[in-house]
């Protein structure tokens, strides 16, 4: 079982960057809930065929939601968010999907976060019970800093004292007078002279039209170290000149765009996307209320990457925070609920994916609740199993 297990990851993950996917390996052996965040792919390879994951309402979905991919960022409108935050796997699902997820990574890390398991139950109730409401109510909303509450008004609360030039210093170094990425091997390595050619090309060739191109001016690249289901994967920070001074420099993220792990374990029929980077910037326009700044899709050296920026107001709720306080968690997977709702809602109705009506519907039906509950337990119990394998293999070792 062990070898079977390592076999499996090795096959999904060949190709990638052998620096970076060391780390995502050794990560992987550190708990079982970063091993579910770095396996989405058997996630879905052991979904159990069963009406409420084959015949849902279909929804655009994230793919991979789990506790740790929302998160705070400024959008294009220049407020600050809260949001689901990564689309890597982002594909057209059952709705049930994304939220099995988010349940079973509560489950699987339950012990990371110092709670037991009646309470780690509670808490799938917390978010399934908020996001099913949700869903029945049929508005989709946000949150931003005036409508958050509980530790996600804190998280918004604290991001009013970064500044840009205290977000460069941590990934920055200062060298006569001007910034240069900071390689630390925690958030990014160096680039090869290579890949520095080809990015500083591709950013001046795809900003040219910009009417700041001089925004653009690439003064350094590396290669960015971020996320666990995608460390490997060809990414970069890149520092351009932004407003002029090196304590007005912005930090980009340019990372390439790979299949979704969930088509090839869905009937739903997808759309014929133009690439990869297409679909994931695509669903995730449709989820968000606003999205992040300079995000687009583009192509470098024919293949598909995902272009952002890097902002001082992005950050995560620290969930392991809460003090003792089941109330405040609880309050916190009442909101990933309510946000995901909001998410397919908004996203309704296009492309294949169920209206309004059907998904009002769904919610205001009360039996699927407390079955997706044990569906997420018996996942749980798949996934501990599978990282217990994976550390009995030498794979990470």
């Amino acid at each position: 079982m062990a070898e079977d297990i390592a076999d499996v990851i090795a096959r999904f993950n060949a190709g990638r960057d052998p620096e970076r996917l060391a780390m995502k390996y050794r990560a992987m052996r550190t708990n079982a809930f970063i091993f579910l965040r770095g396996t989405c792919h058997l996630f879905y390879a052991g979904l159990p065929d069963v009406p409420l994951l084959r015949d849902a309402p279909a929804a655009w979905a994230c793919g991979d939601l789990h506790l740790q991919n929302y998160g705070s960022y400024k959008g294009d409108d220049r407020l600050v968010y809260f949001d689901i935050n990564d689309f890597d796997e982002a594909a057209l699902a059952p709705c049930t999907w994304d939220p099995l997820r988010l349940l079973t990574s509560t489950l699987v890390g339950a012990e990371t976060l110092g709670v037991n398991g009646p309470e780690a139950i509670a808490l799938c109730h917390c978010f399934i019970d908020a996001y099913a409401v949700a869903l029945a109510e049929g508005k989709s909303r946000w949150l931003e800093r005036e409508t958050a509450t509980g530790m996600i008004r804190d998280l918004l609360d604290a991001l009013g004292d970064r500044g840009r030039k205290e977000y460069l210093d941590t990934r920055t170094v200062s060298k006569n007078k001007q910034r240069l990425l900071k390689c630390d091997s925690r958030k990014a390595l160096p680039a090869s002279d290579e890949q520095r050619q080809k990015v500083t090309g591709f950013v001046g060739r795809a900003t040219a039209g910009e009417p700041n191109p001089q925004f653009f001016r690439v003064l350094d690249v590396a290669r960015r170290i971020a996320g666990t289901g995608s460390l490997g994967v060809d990414r970069y920070v890149i520092l351009v000149e932004g407003k002029g001074s090196p304590d007005q420099n912005y930090l980009l993220d340019l990372k390439r765009a790979l299949p979704s792990c969930l088509v090839p374990h869905l009937r739903l029929k997808q759309p014929e996307w133009k690439d990869e980077a297409e679909r994931v910037v695509t669903v995730q326009r449709r989820m968000q209320a606003v999205s992040q700044a300079f995000l687009r899709p583009v192509v470098m050296d024919g293949a598909a990457y995902i272009f952002r920026g890097l902002q001082p107001s992005e950050d995560r709720v620290d969930l392991a925070q809460w003090q003792g306080k089941l109330r405040r968690l609880e309050d916190t997977l009442a909101d990933l609920g309510r946000i995901l709702a909001w998410g397919q809602l908004r996203a309704s109705g296009r492309q294949g994916s169920a209206i309004v009506d059907e998904l009002i519907a769904f919610g205001e039906n009360p039996a699927w609740r407390s079955d997706l509950i044990e569906l997420a337990r018996l996942m749980a119990l798949r996934v501990e199993a599978d990282w217990k394998a994976y550390c009995a293999s030498g794979l990470g070792a």
